[in-house]
C-alpha cells in the first residue's frame, strides 16, 4: 500500500491519492507508516504523501492529518528509530503544522500535554514540534473551546503553559522541556511560570544533569526574569552546600538511607556551572549587571544568603575578564569590612547578639572558596589572586604623617580594615599553597610590591612572603631569577624591609647556590656604599648569613631566636656544601664585618647587637668573633690599673663642624662582650662534660682572650666604683643643653657611662654566685648610674624643651630582669639571705629594678621584641614575662602601698610601679599572647603549678586573680581621706578592666564580677574625677556584655538630676540616690558625658537594627510566618530600648545642667534621638504601604511617650539654655559698660562661645518638626491618630506679647540715649541685641 500512495502523490492530480487514503481503514495508516519508517525507506516521502492527499480544506484531511500527528509523536519517543529518520519525520511535521486549522493544532497541543505528563518523552525530539504547535497557536485568529467557555489562541497558549507548568513532570524531560521554551515566545508572566518551574525541579534532578539544565535556563534568560534564574540557581547550590557541611559535621546513622552526595562530585558540578554563567554573561552584558545588582540588593537584606561561598566564586570568576571588575571587587571589599564591622558591633553588645543569634562572618566564606577552588576551579583562581592584593592594598597599614609606620603585625587586629587586610593576605596564602600554576605569579608581585612601596609599610607584604617561602621553599628555585633581582635593589630599601625581606627568603639560600652568591655580592658592594641604610642593610644581611650557615661541628641550638628555623628545608645544608667551604664563606664575611668596626655608630651598633645570636647558632666561629671583640675593645680600655677613668670616653665621640657625634657605642661593645662571654662559658663547660680536648690549641686560645676578658670587666669594674662624676667631667654643673656641643657631648658620656655601669651590673651579678662582696660591688656601679641619673633627670625638668623626660633604654636583658626581680623579692634561700640584704637595703636598687622591668614590658607592647639576647625571640620573651609577673603580683598583694609610702621620700612607691607593670603586662599578653594565656595563668597561679596544661579554665583562674586586685581596690576606697593614692585606683580599676575582658560573659564569674562593680559605684561617693570616669566606663564595658544598659542609665540619670536640680527652680527634685559615685563634684560634665556617651551607643544599636528591619521589610523570600516572628521581635526589641531612652532624656533636660559640653552633647545627642524614632516611623509607613497590618500597641505608647515625656521638656530645656546664655551676655553688658574700651575682646569672644553652643538649637527643633510630620503621614495611612498625644508648644508660637515688647523698646530707647557718645561701640551692641530677640520672643512661656 506504501508503494500504491509513493506513486499515486508522484502523480499531478491528487484525486486518486485522496480516494486511496480514504480507502484505508483507521489503524492501517499508522501502522504502514511505523513499517516505513522502521525498514527506513522513504518515510518522508510517504508523510509528504499522506499529506498532499489531505488537503486542510476538507474535514477529513485535517483528522487524517492529525492522526499522522498523533501516530508520529509516539514513534519518534519510542526509540525504535534512527535518530536520522527521527529528525526528517519532525523536520516535515514542523513544516505542515502551521497549515493545521487552530481547533487541530489545540487538538495536538493537548495531547502533548498529555504525553509530558505522561512522561513518555524519551528523547524529547518531539517538543520541536510542540514548540513550532505553540507558536502556530499563539498566532491563531480562531477562537477555541477550552472547558466550557472559548478563549483566543494567545489566552489558549498561556493555559496551556500554565497547566504544563502545574503538572508533574518526568525529570528525564526538563531539559529538552527547557531547551523547547526557548523557541516559544513567552510573555513575562509565562516566562517567570516556566523559569519557577524549571527551578523547582533541580532538587529532583541527579546532579550530573544540573550543569547542562541551567545552561539552557541561562539561554532562556535572554528573554527576561533574569533575576529569578541567577537567584534560583545561587540558592540550590547554597543550600546543597549547607547539607554537604551538615553531612560532614553530623555523619549520617546506618538506619538513613539518605544517599550522599560525594564531594568532589558537588565541587565539579558547581565549577561547570560557575563556567556555564561566565560564558552566557560573556555573550550578554545584562546578566552580569544583573547578577551583581541581585546581589547587592540580598547583601542588604540578608548577607548570608548573597554571599555564599558558591556566589563569591562565581562574582571572582566573572571579574577576570569582564569590565565587571572594579565593580565587583569594590561590592566585595565594601561586604567584607561591612560584614567585620557587624561582628564587632554584634560582639559588643548581649542586647544585638540575643536578637542576632547566628553572625554571618565572610571571611570564613571566602577562605572556603579558596579551600573549594583545589577542585579544578582554574576560573576563579586569578580572581582569588587579583581579590587578596587589593584587600592588602586598600586596607595597608597606614603611615602617620611624618612618623614611623605604625606596624602592628605583632599584635591582634582589631579593626574591620586590619581583618580585610589580614583577609587579603590569608587568601593569597591558601591560594598559593593549593594552586601550582598560580604560584610564582603571586611570588612575583608580592616582591614586587616589596620593592615599590618602599615608602609606605610593607610589614604586610613581608609576613606573607615569609609564610609563602615556609610553606614551599623549593617553589622558590624556580622564581629565583626575580629574588635575584630584587635583592639589586637593596641598598635603596629601608632597614626594616631589608631584614625582613632576607629573613623571609633566608631558606632560599640554603638551597640555592646562585641566590646565596648574588646576595653575598649585593652585600659587598652595599658595604662600601655612601648610604647609611646601604651599609646596615649589608650588616644585616651579613649576619643572617652567618647565622643560618653552620659550620660542621657547631653546637645545635634548640631555640633558635629567627621565625624560620633550618628545619623548614628539609635538604641538609653539608649535603650541598662541605664544612670546610662553609668555614671559609663564614670566615670571608667576618673579614668584611671587621671592615664594619670603623663605620658610624648606627653599623656599629647593628653589629654588636647581632653578633650574640651568630655565636649562639654558630658555636665554631667563637673564638674568631671574640679575637675581634677583644681588639676593637683594647681601643679603649686603659689596662694601667689605678687610671680613672678605666675607658678613653673622648675616643668615642666624633666632631664635624659645629656638630658632635657618637662613633663608638662603647656601652653596647660592652654588652655585647658580656653576653657572649657569658655565653661561651656556659657552653664550653657543657663540651667540657660531654667530651675529652680535642684540639689542645683551640682551648688555649678560648682561655686566652676568656682570661683576657675576665681581667677587663674586673679592672674596669673596680675602677668604675672608685670613680667620680668629674673623671667623666661630668657632675651637677656640667652643661646638658642640646643646644650647644659641649652639652651634646656630655649627654652622650652620660648615656655611655650609665649604660657600662649597667653591663658591668649584670655582669657582677651574673658571675657573683651570691656573693656579698660581688653584690656589694653592684650596689657600688648602681650609686654611679643613679647619680647620672639623678642630674639627667633634674636638668631634664629645668630645661623640657630641650631634653625629652624620657629615661634612656636601659642595657639590662629581659633574662636577666626576671632573674634579679626574683632574687631581690621571692629568694628564700637561706645562704643567699646576707648577700641579697646588700642589694635589699637599697630602696633606689628596688625601684630601679622594678622600673627597668616596666620598660621591657613597654618596649614588648609597642614593638613586639625586647633589645638583647632572645628579644626576638616570643617564647623565651613569654617565659620571662611569666617570671616577672609572678614577682610583681607577689610584691604588689604582699606590700600595701599605705605601709611603703610612710617611708617614701620621693620618687613613685615600688608597689605602684609593680601595680603600672602588671598592668602593661596584662595588655601585652592580651595582645601579643592572646593563644597562650591559658599557660600565662597557670605560671601566676603557684598553688596549682602542676596542673595539666589541657584542663586550663581560663575564667576560673583570671577570676581568682581578679580578686586579689578587687581587695586591693576596696582597700584603697575605704582607706582615709589622707590615705587615699587616686593614681593606684586609677590602675587597680584599668587592671580589673582589662582583666575582666577574659571572663566569659555566660559564666557565674563574669555575673558575680558585674554585681561587685554595681556594687562599688552604688557605696562609693568617689570625689576623683579620673577614678570616677575609669569606674563608670568599667561597669559599663562589663554591663553591656550581659544586658542592655538602658536600665542603668535611667538611674544615673535620676541621680544627676537629683544632684544638679531641676531647671525650675521652683521644684524640688526627689532625693533619690542609687549610685552614691554620682555627687556634686562627679555629676557634671565627668557622668553627665558618659551616660550620653553610652546613651549614643545605645542609639547607634537602635538605628542599626532599624536598618535591618527595613531590610527585612523588604525581603519577600523567605517564609512569611517566620519572617514577621523575626520582624516583631527586633521591633519590639527597637521599642523598648527606645522607651526607656526617652525616660532617660526626660530626666536630664529637666536638669539644671551647667553651660558648656553638658548642655551641648545633650542637644545633639536629643536631635540623634529624634532622627531615629523619625526612622523608626518610616519603617512603619513603609510596613503600612507594604501590608495591610495595623500599627503594633507599643508604638502607640512609646509615641504617647515622647508626646508627653519628651517634646514639651525638649523646648522648656531650650528656654532654660537660652536663659542662661542671655544671662551670661547681660552679665557682659553690664561689664561693657563699666569697661567699654578693655572688655571688647572679651565681649566677642563669649559671644562667640553663646553662639557656637546655641547653634544645636535648631537643629534640634528640625528633627522634633520631622518627626511630628512622619507622625502625621503615619497616622493617615494607619487610620490611627498619634498626633493626639503631641501638643503644639507654645515656646515655638511667635505671636507677639505686646507687654514684653514695650519693655523691650523702652530698655532699648534708653540704652540707645547711653550709647549716643560712643559709636564705635554700636556694632557689637547690635549683635548683643541680636542674640537677645529669639529670648525675648520666648518670654511668652512665663
Amino acid at each position: 500500500m506504501a508503494e500504491r500512495i509513493l506513486s499515486l502523490a508522484a502523480q499531478e492530480g491528487p484525486e486518486r491519492l485522496q480516494e486511496a487514503l480514504q480507502s484505508l481503514a483507521e489503524g492501517e495508516l499508522g501502522d504502514m507508516v511505523t513499517r516505513q519508517a522502521l525498514k527506513g525507506r522513504e518515510t518522508a516521502a510517504l508523510l509528504r504523501g499522506i499529506f498532499k492527499g489531505s488537503p486542510c480544506s476538507q474535514r477529513s484531511g485535517v483528522l487524517r492529518r492529525l492522526q499522522v500527528y498523533k501516530h508520529c509523536v509516539p514513534l519518534v519517543e519510542s526509540g525504535d528509530l534512527h535518530l536520522g529518520k527521527v529528525s526528517e519525520i519532525i523536520g516535515l511535521l514542523m513544516l505542515e503544522a502551521r497549515q493545521l486549522p487552530g481547533h487541530a493544532l489545540a487538538e495536538l497541543a493537548n495531547l502533548f500535554v498529555d504525553v509530558i505528563k505522561g512522561g513518555s518523552l524519551t528523547n524529547g525530539k518531539s517538543l520541536e514540534l510542540f514548540s513550532t504547535v505553540l507558536t502556530a497557536l499563539a498566532s491563531s485568529k480562531e477562537n477555541l473551546a477550552y472547558g466550557k467557555g472559548e478563549l483566543n489562541g494567545e489566552e489558549f497558549k498561556k493555559q496551556l503553559i500554565n497547566t504544563l507548568c502545574s503538572s508533574k513532570w518526568d525529570p528525564q524531560c526538563v531539559i529538552h522541556l527547557a531547551n523547547m521554551f526557548r523557541d516559544i515566545p513567552l510573555s513575562g508572566e509565562e516566562l517567570q511560570f516556566v523559569v519557577e518551574k524549571v527551578l523547582r525541579m533541580f532538587s529532583k534532578l541527579d546532579l550530573q544533569e544540573i550543569p547542562p539544565l541551567v545552561y539552557q535556563l541561562l539561554l532562556l534568560s535572554a528573554k527576561g526574569s533574569k533575576k529569578t534564574v541567577l537567584e534560583g540557581i545561587i540558592r540550590f547550590f547554597n543550600q546543597l552546600d549547607k547539607r554537604q557541611k551538615e553531612e560532614q559535621r553530623v555523619p549520617q546513622s546506618l538506619d538513613l538511607e539518605v544517599a550522599t552526595m560525594p564531594l568532589d562530585q558537588l565541587r565539579h558540578v558547581e565549577g561547570t556551572v560557575i563556567l556555564h554563567i561566565v560564558s552566557v554573561i560573556n555573550l550578554d552584558q545584562d546578566l552580569g549587571e544583573e547578577l551583581i545588582r541581585h546581589l547587592k540588593t540580598e547583601q542588604q537584606k540578608d548577607p548570608g544568603r548573597a554571599l555564599c561561598p558558591f556566589s563569591v566564586a562565581l562574582l571572582l570568576s566573572v571579574a577576570v575578564k569582564h569590565r565587571l571588575q572594579e565593580q565587583i571587587f569594590e561590592f566585595l571589599k565594601t561586604s567584607i569590612t561591612r560584614s567585620c564591622k557587624d561582628l564587632q558591633f554584634l560582639q559588643a553588645s548581649k542586647f544585638l547578639q540575643d536578637l542576632f543569634p547566628q553572625q554571618y562572618d565572610i571571611t570564613a566564606v571566602i577562605l572556603e572558596v579558596v579551600k573549594n577552588s583545589a577542585f579544578g576551579w582554574d576560573h576563579v583562581t586569578q580572581g582569588l589572586v587579583d581579590l587578596g592584593f587589593s584587600l592588602m592594598e586598600s586596607y595597608e597599614p597606614k603611615k602617620p604623617f611624618g612618623g614611623k609606620a605604625a606596624d602592628n603585625s605583632y599584635g591582634l587586629s582589631k579593626m574591620p580594615a586590619q581583618q580585610a587586610c589580614r583577609l587579603g593576605a590569608s587568601i593569597l596564602l591558601e591560594t598559593f599553597k593549593v594552586h601550582e600554576p598560580i604560584r610564582s605569579d603571586i611570588l612575583e608581585q608580592v616582591l614586587n610590591r616589596v620593592l615599590t612601596k618602599a615608602a609606605s609599610p610593607v610589614s604586610h607584604f613581608i609576613d606573607l612572603l615569609s609564610n609563602i617561602v615556609v610553606s614551599a621553599p623549593l617553589v622558590l628555585q624556580t622564581s629565583s631569577s626575580k629574588v635575584t633581582e630584587t635583592f639589586d635593589n637593596l641598598s635603596f630599601l629601608p632597614i626594616d624591609t631589608v631584614q625582613g625581606l632576607l629573613r623571609a627568603v633566608q631558606p632560599l639560600l640554603k638551597v640555592s647556590m646562585s641566590v646565596r652568591d648574588s646576595l653575598i655580592l649585593v652585600l659587598q658592594k652595599a658595604i662600601f656604599s655612601r648610604q647609611l641604610d646601604a651599609r646596615k642593610a649589608a650588616v644585616a644581611g651579613f649576619l643572617l648569613l652567618l647565622r643560618n650557615f653552620k659550620v660542621l661541628g657547631s653546637l645545635s641550638s634548640s631555640q633558635c631566636s629567627q621565625a624560620i628555623g633550618a628545619t623548614q628545608v628539609q635538604a641538609d645544608v653539608h649535603a650541598c656544601y662541605n664544612s670546610a667551604a662553609n668555614e671559609a664563606f663564614c670566615l670571608e664575611i667576618l673579614g668584611s664585618l671587621r671592615r664594619c668596626l670603623s663605620q658610624q655608630a648606627d653599623v656599629r651598633l647593628m653589629l654588636y647587637e647581632g653578633f650574640y645570636d651568630v655565636l649562639r647558632r654558630n658555636s665554631q666561629l667563637a673564638s674568631s668573633i671574640m679575637e675581634t671583640l677583644l681588639s676593637q675593645i683594647k681601643q679603649y680600655y686603659l689596662p694601667q690599673p689605678d687610671l680613672l677613668p678605666p675607658l678613653k670616653l673622648e675616643g668615642c665621640i666624633m666632631a664635624q663642624g659645629d656638630q658632635i657625634f657618637l662613633q663608638e657605642p662603647l656601652a653596647h661593645l660592652l654588652c655585647c662582650i658580656q653576653h657572649c662571654l657569658a655565653w661561651y662559658k656556659s657552653t664550653v663547660r657543657l663540651c667540657q662534660g660531654a667530651e675529652d680536648d680535642d684540639e689542645e690549641e683551640e682551648e688555649e686560645e678560648g682561655v686566652g682572650f676568656e682570661q683576657n676578658f675576665e681581667e677587663m670587666l674586673e679592672s674596669v669594674t673596680r675602677r668604675m666604683i672608685k670613680s667620680e662624676l668629674e673623671d667623666f667631667e661630668l657632675d651637677k654643673s656640667a652643661d646638658f643643653s642640646l643646644s650647644s656641643g659641649v652639652g651634646v657631648k656630655n649627654n652622650i658620656y652620660a648615656i655611655q657611662v650609665m649604660g657600662i655601669c649597667e653591663v658591668l651590673i649584670e655582669y657582677n651579678f651574673n658571675i657573683g654566685n651570691f656573693s656579698k662582696n660581688k653584690f656589694e660591688d653592684v650596689l657600688g656601679l648602681f650609686t654611679c648610674y643613679n647619680k647620672l641619673s639623678e642630674i639627667l633627670r633634674e636638668k631634664a625638668g629645668k630645661n623640657k624643651s630641650a631634653l625629652s623626660n624620657k629615661t634612656a633604654r636601659s642595657f639590662l636583658s629581659m633574662g636577666f630582669v626576671s632573674t634579679l626581680l626574683t632574687a631581690l623579692f621571692r629568694d628564700n634561700t637561706q645562704s643567699h639571705e646576707e648577700s641579697l640584704a646588700v642589694l635589699r637595703s637599697s630602696t633606689e636598687f628596688l625601684r630601679y629594678a622594678v622600673s627597668v622591668a616596666l620598660q621591657k614590658v613597654q618596649q614588648l607592647e609597642e614593638t613586639g621584641q625586647t633589645d638583647g639576647p632572645d628579644g626576638q625571640n616570643p617564647e623565651k620573651m613569654f617565659q620571662h614575662l611569666c617570671k616577672i609577673t609572678q614577682v610583681l603580683l607577689w610584691r604588689y598583694t604582699s606590700i600595701p602601698t599605705v605601709v611603703e609610702e610612710s617611708g617614701k621620700k620621693k620618687g613613685k612607691s615600688i608597689s605602684l610601679l609593680c601595680l603600672e607593670g602588671l598592668l602593661r603586662i596584662f595588655n601585652t599578653v592580651q595582645q601579643l599572647y592572646s593563644a597562650r594565656i591559658p599557660q600565662f595563668l597557670q605560671a601566676l597561679d603557684i598553688t596549682d603549678g602542676d596542673a595539666e596544661e589541657t584542663d586550663i579554665n581560663v575564667t576560673e583562674k583570671a577570676a581568682f586573680q581578679i580578686r586579689q586586685f578587687q581587695r586591693s581596690l576596696v582597700n584603697q576606697l575605704s582607706s582615709a581621706e589622707d590615705d587615699f593614692n587616686a593614681k593606684e585606683t586609677q590602675s587597680l580599676i584599668t587592671v580589673l578592666s582589662t582583666l575582666s575582658k577574659l571572663l566569659d560573659p555566660a559564666s557565674q564569674q563574669f555575673l558575680q564580677f558585674l554585681t561587685w562593680t554595681v556594687k562599688v559605684c552604688k557605696e562609693n561617693a568617689l570625689e576623683d574625677i579620673s577614678c570616677c570616669k575609669g569606674l563608670l566606663s568599667l561597669l559599663f564595658s562589663v554591663h553591656v556584655l550581659y544586658k542592655s544598659p538602658v536600665g542603668l542609665l535611667r538611674e544615673l540619670a535620676q541621680d544627676i538630676h537629683a544632684c544638679l536640680g531641676d531647671i525650675d527652680q521652683d521644684i524640688e527634685v526627689e532625693g533619690r540616690c542609687h549610685f552614691a559615685v554620682v555627687n556634686a563634684k562627679t555629676a557634671a560634665p565627668t557622668v553627665c558625658l558618659l551616660v550620653l556617651g553610652q546613651v549614643d551607643k545605645v542609639l547607634e544599636e537602635v538605628d542599626w537594627l532599624i536598618k535591618k528591619l527595613t531590610s527585612l521589610g523588604s525581603d519577600t523570600s523567605e517564609d512569611s510566618s517566620q519572617a514577621s516572628d523575626r520582624t516583631q521581635a527586633l521591633e519590639k526589641g527597637v521599642i523598648l530600648q527606645l522607651g526607656t531612652l526617652l525616660t532617660v532624656y526626660h530626666e536630664l533636660v529637666q536638669t539644671a545642667l551647667p553651660a558648656g559640653s553638658c548642655v551641648d552633647t545633650l542637644l545633639r545627642s536629643l536631635s540623634k534621638t529624634y532622627a531615629i524614632l523619625t526612622s523608626l516611623i518610616k519603617h512603619y509607613i513603609q510596613a503600612c504601604r507594604s501590608t495591610s497590618s495595623t500599627i503594633p500597641g507599643r508604638l502607640e505608647k512609646l509615641v504617647k511617650l515622647s508626646g508627653s515625656h519628651l517634646t514639651p521638656q525638649c523646648y522648656s530645656f531650650i528656654t532654660y539654655v537660652q536663659n542662661i546664655h542671655s544671662e551670661s551676655l547681660s552679665f557682659l553688658e553690664e561689664k561693657k559698660k563699666k569697661k567699654k574700651e578693655d572688655e571688647a575682646a572679651a565681649v566677642s569672644t563669649v559671644m562667640a562661645k553663646v553662639l557656637r553652643e546655641t547653634k544645636p538649637i535648631p537643629n534640634l527643633i528640625f528633627a522634633i518638626e520631622q518627626y511630628e510630620k512622619f507622625l502625621i503621614h503615619l497616622s493617615k495611612k494607619s487610620k490611627v491618630n498619634l498626633m493626639q498625644y503631641m501638643k503644639l508648644s507654645t515656646s515655638r508660637d511667635f505671636r507677639i506679647n505686646a507687654s514684653v515688647l514695650d519693655s523691650a523698646l523702652q530698655e532699648r530707647n534708653s540704652e540707645d540715649a547711653e550709647n549716643e557718645p560712643h559709636n564705635d561701640q554700636s556694632s557689637t551692641a547690635e549683635q548683643t541685641d541680636e542674640n537677645q530677640e529669639p529670648k525675648k520672643k520666648r518670654q511668652r512661656k512665663k
